[in-house]
C-alpha cells in the first residue's frame, strides 16, 4: 500500500509522549504504538549509533507494518568521519537494513556544514554506486549551495541525474522569534544550522524537515504555503514524506498532527489514528 504522503517524526523512542502518543505504562517496544499513528520515521539513531544490530533490525521489521517506511541516516562514520571516501561502508549499513528494504522511504544522507562544492566528485561516487531499489534523499549544509550560483546549480544537476532527493530543512519557524528564556527554543537554535529554505524536488520522494516553534501559530503560518506545494507535489504522482520537529520534540506528535490535518483540508489523506495515550485517558 502507498500512502499519498508519508509524515513521521525525528524518532519514535521519547518518554515524553507517556500518556499521549503512547499509553502512560507503555512498554519498551513503542515503535508499533509509533507506527499505528504515524507512517514513516527519522531513523537519527543510526547517524549516531551506526550499522544496528541483526537483533535489532528484526526488532523493528516484527514490530512495523508493511506500509510503515523508515528514513534512516547513514552513519555520521560516513558521512563527517570519512567524508564519503570509504563506501563500502555504507554498502555495509545498507546490507544490514536488508530485512526492512521493503519498508525504506529515502534514506538520508546528511552531510557536514563543510562538505563544500569541491567534495561533490565524493557524493556522486555514492550516487552512482547507491543500489536502484533503494530511494535516497541528501541534506547538505554548505552555505554555498543556498546561493543559487554555480555550486547549487552542480548539487542539484547531480541529485536529478541520480534521481536522489534534496531534502529541505525549514528552519524558518525555529528561528522567527528569540528564545529568550526558553530553553528548549535557545537549544534548538543553537542546533540548528540557520539556511534559507529552497523548495525544488530533484526525485519522486520530496522530504521536508519542518522544525516547528514552540508557538502553533507560528507553525501553522509557515506551513500554509507548504499546503499548496505538497498537494502539487501528489497530484504530479510524487509521494511526499512530512518530519515534524518541535523545539524539544514534547509537542511534535500534536504539531504533526495539526499540520497533516489542515494538509488533509486540501488534498485527501487518510486520517490518522488517536493517539494510544488519549484514548487511555478518555477511558478513566
Amino acid at each position: 500500500m502507498t500512502l499519498p504522503l508519508y509524515l513521521g517524526l525525528p524518532m519514535w523512542a521519547n518518554q515524553d509522549w507517556l500518556g499521549s502518543l503512547y499509553p502512560r505504562h507503555a512498554k519498551t517496544e513503542l515503535l508499533s504504538d509509533y507506527a499505528a499513528v504515524f507512517s514513516s520515521v527519522e531513523g537519527n539513531t543510526t547517524f549516531y549509533s551506526g550499522i544496528p544490530k541483526p537483533e535489532t533490525v528484526a526488532a523493528w521489521a516484527r514490530q512495523a507494518p508493511p506500509h510503515f517506511r523508515f528514513c534512516f541516516k547513514l552513519p555520521a562514520t560516513v558521512t563527517h568521519d570519512q567524508r564519503l571516501t570509504h563506501l563500502e561502508d555504507a554498502w555495509t549499513f545498507l546490507a544490514a537494513l536488508e530485512p526492512l528494504h521493503d519498508r525504506l522511504g529515502p534514506t538520508m544522507v546528511q552531510l557536514p556544514r563543510d562538505f563544500g562544492p569541491q567534495e561533490l566528485p565524493q557524493l556522486e561516487a555514492l550516487l552512482a554506486a547507491w543500489p536502484a531499489h533503494l530511494p535516497c534523499a541528501v541534506e547538505v549544509r554548505h552555505p554555498e549551495f543556498f546561493h543559487k550560483g554555480v555550486a547549487e546549480t552542480a548539487l542539484n544537476r547531480l541529485l536529478i541525474t541520480y534521481s536522489a532527493n534534496r531534502v529541505m530543512l525549514d528552519v524558518r519557524p525555529l528561528f522567527s522569534t528569540p528564545a529568550n528564556s526558553h530553553m528548549g527554543l535557545a537549544h534548538a537554535q543553537q542546533e540548528k544550522p540557520k539556511l534559507p529554505l529552497h523548495v525544488l524536488s530533484t526525485a519522486n520522494y520530496p522530504v521536508i524537515r519542518f522544525i516547528g516553534h514552540i508557538d502553533k501559530t507560528i507553525n501553522s503560518d509557515y506551513f500554509t504555503a507548504w499546503k499548496a506545494r505538497l498537494k502539487l507535489w501528489i497530484n504530479q504522482g510524487k509521494t511526499p514524506f512530512l518530519f515534524v520537529h518541535t523545539a524539544d520534540n514534547r509537542e511534535s506528535p500534536y504539531m504533526a498532527r495539526l499540520l497533516y490535518n489542515a494538509l488533509g483540508e486540501v488534498t485527501p489523506l487518510p486520517p490518522l489514528a488517536p493517539f494510544a495515550g488519549e484514548k487511555q485517558s478518555q477511558l478513566f
